[in-house]
């Protein structure tokens, strides 16, 4: 799943490269794609190009004040062309869920890969007037977003601080693959209670989330998207890693499975060796 680096990454490519052109297309291949209906995808034509954005894990492209925001999810990806195919979508009949053309000729296809489509596309006059977006939580790499601004969201909290940092509504942008780095960093076990955590451990997990989200962001900067996804997997310590020595200590790194996703982490680093169960069925460790 692309996150706040890959998708800001993707962000300052498409800034960089479709500011100030018109849109002449934006060509639906999935009806299920499409969130909204009010303006529809045709009110994008011929409009310019004034801005692109990111919010969390969506890309905004603002067009003359009518924004263009898709969300990826767990499998989509935007395939970027110097040169758009010359023929039209046909809704049902490709792979490519929606495709965008600028003046200059270039475009971009959104597509997804597996049979779980949640790759969502939306035409609004505000971003707020997107659910994903108004209910998300703070951005991690805003200059508001302080060490005392982050004890305050863990203060008090039951939640397991993996499920906490992934949670969009508490903290813009973290997912599965970058909630497990940063705790990997911050030597935490992903079963640890939020609102239990030291200062000294707040304040070292401030500054992984930090790092980690920093670090990528300036890996992913200047890449064209085609080459985002294996900057991700190439920058990963623990993340998608498992039987892999952890960098850190030499351990190997271990997996916890669930229904849709899995986990890494290293027993050395962050659990005091302890192997962790099955979600389902281990208890929290601090």
């Amino acid at each position: 799943m692309p996150e706040l680096p890959e998708v800001q990454g993707l962000t300052d490519f498409l800034r960089a490269r479709v500011v100030d052109l018109a849109m002449t297309g934006v060509e639906v291949g999935s009806f299920s794609v499409m969130k909204t209906f009010d303006p529809p995808p045709q009110a994008l034509q011929g409009l310019l190009v004034t801005g692109v954005e990111r919010h969390g894990k969506f890309i905004d492209i603002d067009a003359d004040g009518i924004h263009l925001i898709f969300h990826l999810a767990r499998a989509g990806w935007l395939r970027w062309s110097e040169q758009s195919p010359a023929t039209m979508l046909r809704p049902g009949k490709s792979p490519i869920a929606l495709r965008v053309r600028f003046s200059d000729g270039a475009g971009f296809d959104l597509t997804e890969a597996g049979t779980q489509k949640r790759l969502a596309a939306y035409v609004v006059r505000s971003p707020q007037d997107v659910p994903g977006i108004a209910s998300l939580g703070p951005d991690p790499l805003h200059e508001s977003f302080t060490r005392d601004v982050f004890a305050g969201i863990l203060e008090g909290r039951r939640t397991q601080i993996k499920g906490l940092l992934r949670d969009q509504s508490v903290i813009a942008g973290v997912g599965n693959a970058y909630s497990d780095e940063v705790l990997h960093a911050a030597k935490l076990s992903p079963y640890a209670v939020a609102g239990s955590l030291s200062d000294e451990q707040v304040s070292v997990l401030y500054d992984a989330l930090e790092q980690i989200l920093r670090g990528a962001v300036a890996t992913a900067s200047g890449k064209p998207a085609k080459d985002l996804k294996d900057a991700k997997r190439a920058g990963m310590r623990v993340h998608g890693r498992t039987g892999e020595a952890c960098p850190v200590c030499g351990d190997v790194v271990r997996e916890v499975s669930f229904a849709d996703r899995s986990m890494q982490y290293c027993a050395t680093c962050q659990t005091g060796g302890k192997v962790l169960a099955d979600r389902r069925m281990s208890r929290l460790l601090k």
